[in-house]
């Protein structure tokens, strides 16, 4: 057991990273996705998986998710034109079984989470061109009109069907 409270880091390296972005007019690197990690796995009852080489970062352990193999990824959203941003490689040639994408605020604080589900991912890719394709690339905009909106900081909770 760790002396260390992974939800106090959490909460630490939130407010170091707003005020690194405040201060120095930029990310601090890597911060976002640590942040969005954590966020995930505890607003979707998910288990972080610590073996990096794995294609996917969490398995499902909530109802109606069990076992479910997730690639998690974060975007820091400051403005509503989100359509230059990409997201993060999908290794669409690897075994999982949906992408989560939470976006998270200036603040580094959660706002929503989507998720699409592997077939909606591939169809996807395929109409992408072929480089892109390959690389499993696609912009934040395109994956929130294909994903489903799985939680809002706005409702604090999960959306009914």
């Amino acid at each position: 057991m760790s002396i260390y409270d992974v939800d106090t880091l959490i909460s630490q390296a939130r407010v170091l990273a707003a005020n690194y972005l405040k201060m120095m007019g930029k990310p601090l690197p890597g911060m976002s996705n640590e942040i969005a990690f954590n966020d995930a796995a505890r607003l979707l009852q998910l288990t972080l998986t610590q073996d990096q080489s794995l294609s996917y970062d969490a398995i499902g352990s909530g109802e109606g998710n069990e076992g479910k193999k997730v690639q998690i990824k974060g975007r820091m959203i400051i403005d509503d034109d989100n359509s230059n941003q990409r997201i993060g490689q999908v290794a669409t040639e690897r075994e999982w079984d949906s992408v989560v994408l939470l976006l998270l605020n200036a603040e580094y604080e959660p706002v929503e989470i989507f998720e699409a589900e592997r077939e909606v991912i591939l169809e996807n890719t395929a109409k992408s061109s072929e480089g892109k394709k390959k690389r499993g690339a696609m912009s934040v905009a395109r994956f929130k009109k294909i994903a489903k909106l799985v939680w809002s900081a706005d409702t604090a909770e999960l959306p009914s069907e």
